[in-house]
């Protein structure tokens, strides 16, 4: 890997729910040795006691990690992590390819992107370029990111606990009245709450649906 910093450390906490990426990431990174992985977090949870826990300069985290209270991944952390005052620069790597989704974490402020399907020199060029005070999007994203369209809503989507339950069946296999029964709601009521879901991550029809699940691995 190329030098990251010419004159001192940075410190990372790196935050992702599958061991193999923590380990390929963290093991990337650590072949500079002006990088030091101070604490690794399996999800949305222990990431927040080691932001509290571990000073550092950046944090590395994916979003779609199982979230706080229910939440369906890490974005409602995130977005408070973002509005703090003083705070580490942030990096989000994921799989996640809708436009309106990067777009809305660019608005909410992360300082890099960088899409899992890029190369881990784009993770390198990230922490020089978000070190240094910049902004950092890797190839893929910024493809995604030209189908964006000024009047599509950006959504960085947070779902309510009730409507990534119903994600989670629907993921599973089950119909729309087989969700219904299995908890006990009115099948419009499950439909509005899948509606609602698909509106907060910009998804317009079943397909972005079916794609969208299968890059979060429900499907």
């Amino acid at each position: 890997m190329e030098e990251i910093l010419a004159d001192s450390n940075v410190r990372i906490i790196l935050a992702d729910d599958h061991a193999a990426v923590r380990e390929g990431i963290g093991n990337w990174l650590r072949r500079d040795p002006r990088v030091e992985v101070v604490a690794t977090a399996i999800d949305t949870e222990s990431l927040a006691d080691r932001i509290d826990r571990f000073p550092c300069d950046i944090v590395i985290s994916d979003i779609g990690m199982p979230g706080i209270s229910g939440e369906s991944n890490a974005i409602a952390f995130l977005r408070r992590f973002l509005r703090q005052p003083e705070r580490p620069r942030l990096i989000v790597v994921t799989m996640i390819a809708q436009a309106q989704m990067l777009a809305g974490l660019l608005e909410l402020g992360v300082d890099g992107i960088v899409d899992k399907r890029d190369c881990m020199d784009s993770l390198s060029e990230a922490v020089v370029a978000v070190i240094g005070g910049g902004c950092f999007v890797s190839t893929h994203a910024q493809a995604l990111l030209k189908s964006h369209f000024n009047d599509i809503p950006s959504q960085a989507g947070v779902l309510s606990a009730r409507e990534w339950e119903v994600f989670q069946l629907y993921a599973s296999g089950k119909s729309l009245n087989g969700i219904s029964e299995h908890l006990g709601r009115s099948v419009k009521t499950i439909g509005t709450q899948r509606r609602n879901a698909m509106r907060k991550l910009g998804l317009e029809n079943e397909t972005q649906l079916l794609n969208y699940l299968r890059q979060i691995g429900l499907a």
